[in-house]
């Protein structure tokens, strides 16, 4: 083998039909454009829900949701929510942008959805949505950023009124360096006049109206933080699953749950409560009849049960 197809073999694989399409995109072909469109719409689709749902608070009880999945059914009378399809839009711009498909090269025979995918699944994409969404936009000023590789990222964590300790765990410092480049911070804007850039942003409505009353109010008890919904989406669809599934138990099934698991009751206040009201768990036993192990059996046979329809949902 020579040399020179030594070098050939390690030379990375590009996928130059991809390449051809990402480009004639950027140089705005509508056919290429189409394609790309298509390629890109399964991954805009999943995050456009993910992220809505993580951040959707309040609209939900307020709007009629525009996602694909709707998050709540709401009655078509409802105004339609526009942070769905507002957020389809900024991703597709944001993913489909000619200078982004420049810069895909298709190196190791990746495609073109490859490449967008593992940049809607990044940390700067969601940042970025996250500023888009919110209208925030924070500058980290250079001379803070000369202190330390983790400067700028105190800064946004001042800003946000982060605790020092939740500082130092989450860039994996200690406490005491945490509490140095704080001081250091401070310090420096406080020199430079610029300890401003420390407050965090606030909105102010110009259409609302409130009486002096209500401002004075508002003035007394500072400004308030916004609360915040922010539920894991797995975990929502989680509940709102078991809840579909729920009804699907017997009567008797659901009071065992619901007493066993969710109250914590003994298993002997539950014998003594399906004897008094003469509940059988048992063919053919009589509910005074009933034994503790037969009573623990019949928990376990509801929850395997359970985790069945759960599967099924």
């Amino acid at each position: 083998m020579t040399d020179q197809s030594i070098i050939e073999e390690k030379e990375p694989q590009v996928n130059q039909q991809q390449v051809q399409l990402a480009h004639q995109a950027a140089e705005g072909d509508k056919v290429a454009r189409s394609q790309i469109n298509v390629l890109i719409h399964p991954i805009i689709n999943y995050q456009t829900g993910h992220f809505c749902r993580r951040f959707c608070r309040e609209n939900k009880y307020r709007y009629r949701c525009t996602l694909e999945k709707p998050y709540i059914n709401h009655s078509k009378e409802a105004l339609l929510c526009e942070w769905g399809n507002a957020s389809y839009a900024w991703m597709l711009d944001d993913l489909t942008s000619s200078r982004r498909l420049l810069q895909f090269k298709g190196t190791n025979g990746a495609g073109v959805n490859n490449y967008l995918y593992h940049i809607a699944n990044s940390l700067p994409f969601y940042e970025r949505w996250k500023d888009w969404r919110f209208g925030r936009k924070v500058h980290v000023p250079t001379y803070i950023q000369a202190l330390s590789a983790n400067a700028g990222k105190v800064f946004l964590a001042l800003r946000a009124r982060e605790e020092i300790p939740n500082i130092a765990q989450r860039l994996g410092q200690s406490e005491q360096q945490m509490a140095e480049l704080c001081q250091s911070i401070v310090v420096i804007l406080t020199q430079r006049n610029r300890l401003h850039l420390l407050d965090p942003a606030s909105t102010v409505s110009l259409s609302d109206t409130v009486t002096d009353q209500e401002s004075n109010q508002d003035a007394e008890r500072g400004e308030m933080d916004i609360p915040c919904y922010d539920e894991e989406p797995e975990l929502r669809e989680a509940k709102q699953k078991l809840h579909r599934v729920w009804n699907k138990l017997s009567l008797v099934e659901q009071y065992i749950m619901e007493a066993m698991l969710i109250d914590e009751l003994d298993a002997s206040d539950v014998l003594y409560a399906l004897r008094k009201l003469n509940i059988s768990i048992k063919p053919g036993v009589a509910a005074e009849d009933t034994s503790r192990q037969q009573l623990y059996y019949f928990r376990r046979k509801t929850l395997a049960r359970l985790a069945d329809l759960m599967a099924e949902a």
